[in-house]
């Protein structure tokens, strides 16, 4: 299904739910993410040019360059190198009364395993989520202090270069731009996803006592249940916006050249023409891909790492903490994503 909407601000898009329109939309080269192929409807968040220029506004072959130069660091055989790290980190976590796991266990543990990839401080980490929020809330001062704590951590990292994927990232043939905006986004990237894929696979988990049971102490049914939720419950539930550089046709809506288009990653993942009962949470299905990962040349960089990430987060918190319950939780009202303000739960 193909429609025009208005957005919340009053902006025009054209909203894609199909599975099969959302899937060959996220590989189609027809639909950029370069703001200059916009004809006025919804853009994004206005950054400034540093934070800009990064993987989430370029096209190839631009994209592809720039890819390259994190990729190795988020491919599988190095996120398997760090499980134990990852671990050892979810393991040193322990609650002795009611806890809020968004805020006391996802948030600082992604921040902690974002902190060991790149060689940056958790304190410092912490400083900027604060600015990252403060950004998805609508601050207009959010992006200025995000600039000046970027360019000042590169700064340091530059005079005092280490092994870690921030130093490779200066080292590479980057422009001044590029490099901050790829540092932001691998940094915010990298734990906001990882947050919230945690938090909402707890939730599910929790809702569900039958599920939970199956999958304390099973690895392979646990991270089915991390798959799962990916699926049922995507941390970006709408991808990123595209422009289409010409007029495109979905069955019989035709689409303008120029017109922002939003591909409904949820939508699709729920489409009953290729998963059956989608309103169910179940663990085991046929192998029909969701797409909470993306497709295509902007498949997730960081997809590897965010679910061994999130599989060895909840599973250390539920082996802790076998009595764990649910108090309350409350979701975060937002259009990009679908994310938990609170998880309130009793050890």
């Amino acid at each position: 299904m193909v429609r025009e909407i208005s957005l919340p601000d009053g902006s025009p898009a054209w909203l894609v739910t199909r599975y099969a329109d959302v899937r060959a939309g996220l590989a189609d080269p027809r639909l950029s993410l370069d703001k200059r192929n916009s004809a006025g409807g919804y853009a994004g968040f206005s950054l400034p040019p540093r934070l800009d220029a990064n993987l989430l506004n370029m096209d190839d072959p631009d994209h592809a360059r720039i890819r390259r130069v994190v990729g190795p660091a988020f491919s599988p055989r190095r996120v398997l190198a760090l499980r134990p790290a990852l671990a050892s980190l979810a393991g040193s976590f322990s609650f002795d009364g009611p806890f809020d796991v968004v805020a006391d266990y996802a948030t600082p543990l992604s921040l902690a395993v974002i902190g060991e990839l790149l060689g940056v401080s958790r304190d410092d980490l912490s400083r900027l989520r604060s600015s990252t929020t403060a950004l998805m809330g609508g601050s207009p001062d959010a992006a200025a202090a995000i600039e000046a704590f970027l360019v000042e951590l590169i700064s340091l990292r530059r005079a005092q270069p280490g092994d870690d994927l921030l130093s490779a990232m200066i080292a590479a043939p980057l422009s001044p731009d590029e490099l901050t905006s790829l540092a932001f986004l691998t940094i915010f990237a990298g734990y906001e996803n990882s947050i919230n894929l945690i938090a909402n696979c707890v939730l599910l988990l929790l809702e569900r006592p039958a599920i939970l049971a199956a999958v304390r102490g099973d690895e392979e049914l646990l991270r089915a249940a991390v798959d799962e939720t990916l699926r049922f419950e995507p941390p970006a539930p709408v991808s990123i916006r595209r422009f289409a550089t010409a007029e495109l046709t979905f069955g019989d809506v035709t689409v303008p050249a120029g017109a922002t288009v939003l591909l409904g990653i949820a939508a699709a993942n729920r489409d009953p023409a290729v998963f059956d009962a989608p309103d169910e949470f179940r663990l085991r299905r046929p192998a029909a891909p969701h797409l909470a990962l993306g497709h295509g040349p902007h498949h997730c960089l960081g997809a590897a790492l965010a679910v061994v990430s999130a599989t060895e987060a909840v599973g250390a918190l539920l082996a802790r903490h076998p009595g764990l319950t649910l108090r309350s939780s409350r979701w975060r009202p937002s259009l990009r994503t679908r994310s938990l303000e609170m998880l309130l739960v009793s050890p």
